[in-house]
């Protein structure tokens, strides 16, 4: 669970709430403008998207608060572990340890080394699952994106509705002021929709996109390391070239 992605959710509203006020929330709460915001912005995304894409679209939300990280100190030290038996003892001493390997990438990659594979076709094969990765990544981003730029325009066509219905009364100066509020109520739900929730989400499945391809690239580096039979201690220099200073570490000390 990504806690942090349940804290914004939970403190972006909370704060709207508190700062409109438990007694004045009645006045925000309009049932047409919510079938317009949300139905009309579920009906345009359909029109947008193939059935394929909407039907995976559950799991992409769902990624945003369920996620399983895997860091550069999980990875590097298991890497030059393997380096270090393949060295010492042949490539195919690896069969005994590989299910001990938790990450499904580096697993595949230790496989393909195992098999006999050219560093070259493993590379391929690696950088081709990374690219189709990234278009998976970059599906989810556009179609958050896209109900992120959606929600404020059918917000603002709900207020030019109200409007409309608005102007049909003018000769009753009392009803203007509601039926102001109730057209406006629209543009709220649809900005409060795409800065709150689609926008933001968009940005979380950005940047681990960018964590995630970045543990990839380290790991095709290791793993053609290793069948070339390069020595642990400059693989380990080639994978902290993929990290902030900071963040390397000298597992040979």
């Amino acid at each position: 669970m990504d806690i942090a992605t349940v804290i914004g959710l939970v403190a972006g509203f909370g704060l709207i709430v508190i700062s409109i006020g438990a007694s004045q929330l009645i006045y925000f709460v309009d049932i047409p403008s919510v079938e317009i915001v949300i139905g009309g912005t579920a009906a345009c995304f359909a029109v947008n998207y193939p059935l394929k894409d909407l039907v995976a679209f559950a799991t992409i939300v769902k990624k945003v608060f369920l996620y399983k990280t895997v860091s550069p100190d999980q990875v590097i030290p298991q890497i030059l572990d393997f380096a270090g038996r393949a060295r010492r003892d042949g490539i195919l001493a690896l069969q005994s340890v590989i299910g001990s390997v938790e990450e499904p990438f580096l697993q595949k990659g230790i496989q393909l080394a195992i098999d006999g594979t050219e560093p070259q076709a493993i590379m391929t094969i690696l950088e081709t699952e990374v690219e189709y990765v990234k278009e998976r990544h970059r599906l989810g981003m556009e179609m958050l994106q896209s109900l992120g730029s959606l929600a404020p325009a059918m917000g603002m066509i709900g207020t030019l509705i109200g409007l409309v219905l608005m102007l049909q009364s003018l000769d009753d100066p009392s009803t203007i002021g509601p039926a102001m509020a109730v057209a406006l109520i629209t543009t709220f739900y649809g900005a409060l929709m795409a800065n709150l929730m689609f926008l933001p989400m968009a940005g979380k499945l950005k940047k681990r996109a960018a964590d995630e391809s970045l543990i990839q690239e380290l790991i095709i580096e290791g793993v053609i390391s290793i069948t070339n039979g390069d020595n642990p201690r400059i693989i380990e220099q080639k994978l902290n070239a993929y990290l902030l200073p900071k963040q390397r570490k000298n597992h040979f000390e």
